[in-house]
């Protein structure tokens, strides 16, 4: 078991940032010059990535990192309503240090950008009412040798399907790809600054996403930073 990608042992941060209730806006056709959005596709989302989006995911976490080398990021959750997506809940968060990669490895810090599913989680905190697969561990626990600040990163956790293998504890340390390709990249509870690859948003926003993302629903992940994920 390796909670290597995820944490991080230095930084103290501000603390996790608060949530955003989203509205959802279509845009004024009606008025002149504004541009208006395609209800059927995820915003800010080029063709390469959407095209990713298996047809029977009706829910999509999107992560928009602020730049290549930037650690933050705001994390989005769109449902789909008949043919149309609509912004159900957004929050302020933090993806690698170092920023994305479409080509990650073990080590770089840098989270990996593509659509991905998400279909296990876990955490230290008993399940609070999860849909997806929950596992309960104590081997969750972050090292007490990291920052103080990141002792609670793991409390929460929801697997992203990058280089795991899917239905295990997001703990498992099976890596199909092969350990140089990195693993262990989850969604967890925030520390107010960037992490080893993982993405992260506050406790509150990662129990409504529990809560929320239905393995029924097909629920995946589309994350990167703003110019790759429009590419």
């Amino acid at each position: 078991m390796s909670l290597a990608a995820c944490g991080g042992s230095g930084g103290t941060g501000d603390g996790a940032k608060s949530d955003t209730n989203a509205t959802t806006s279509g845009g004024e056709a009606g008025r002149a010059g504004v541009k208006t959005t395609d209800p059927t596709r995820i915003p800010d989302v080029g063709d390469r990535l959407q095209k990713r989006i298996p047809a029977a995911s009706r829910q999509v976490v999107a992560v928009y990192g602020e730049g290549r080398n930037d650690a933050d990021a705001t994390v989005v959750l769109y449902t789909k309503s008949g043919s149309a997506w609509k912004k159900t809940r957004s929050w302020q968060g933090h993806n690698g240090k170092r920023g994305w990669t479409t080509d990650h490895h073990e080590g770089d810090r840098r989270s990996p950008v593509g659509v991905f599913t998400l279909s296990d989680a876990g955490g230290v905190l008993a399940d609070p009412g999860a849909k997806l697969p929950y596992s309960r561990s104590a081997s969750f626990q972050a090292p007490h040798y990291w920052a103080k600040t990141h002792w609670h990163d793991f409390d929460y956790v929801i697997a992203i399907d990058y280089n795991r293998v899917k239905g295990t504890s997001p703990i498992d340390p099976a890596r199909p790809e092969g350990q140089a390709k990195g693993g262990s990249i989850w969604l967890h509870m925030d520390h107010g600054s960037g992490t080893s690859a993982c993405v992260s948003l506050s406790k509150s926003g990662m129990e409504y996403l529990l809560r929320t993302l239905d393995p029924a629903q097909h629920p995946v992940i589309v994350m990167g930073d703003r110019a790759e994920l429009k590419a």
